[in-house]
């Protein structure tokens, strides 16, 4: 009986690292995403920066450019790029939650299996074949 319960235990934490697993790189991957974005504003912003203020400066809309004075490009792309910082960081948060929540779990798991040396034996039985 509490050999199924520590079977069923084991099962219910290996699930949980799988999905947290998942959970950390699709962070990673939204945080890449991020970082290209912020790159883009930056790097905009610092062309803008340098052009005269009496310059023609258009914004793509689709396949359509559209002529937008200087300072109205510079205020969106210093907006892209705040919200770019703020995004990563706040996603940063979550990715360290989820990373202490996945060495909660693999701790759990070594205590199960410290608990129950035989469930330990089964499950390296299991992999191996």
């Amino acid at each position: 009986m509490a050999d199924e319960a520590n079977r069923a235990a084991f099962v219910e934490l290996q699930a949980r690292i799988i999905d947290t697993t998942g959970k950390i790189k699709q962070l990673q991957a939204q945080m890449r995403s991020k970082e290209g974005e912020k790159k883009r504003a930056y790097l905009t912003l610092e062309e803008l920066r340098q052009l005269p203020d009496d310059t023609n400066t258009y914004k793509t809309v689709g396949k359509v450019f559209i002529l937008e004075p200087k300072s109205v490009l510079l205020n969106e792309q210093e907006r892209k790029f705040n919200e770019s910082e703020s995004a990563i960081a706040s996603m940063q948060t979550s990715k360290e939650y989820l990373e202490k929540q996945m060495g909660e779990v693999e701790n759990n798991i070594k205590e199960l299996l410290q608990q129950d040396p035989g469930l330990a034996r089964q499950i390296l039985s299991m992999t191996v074949q």
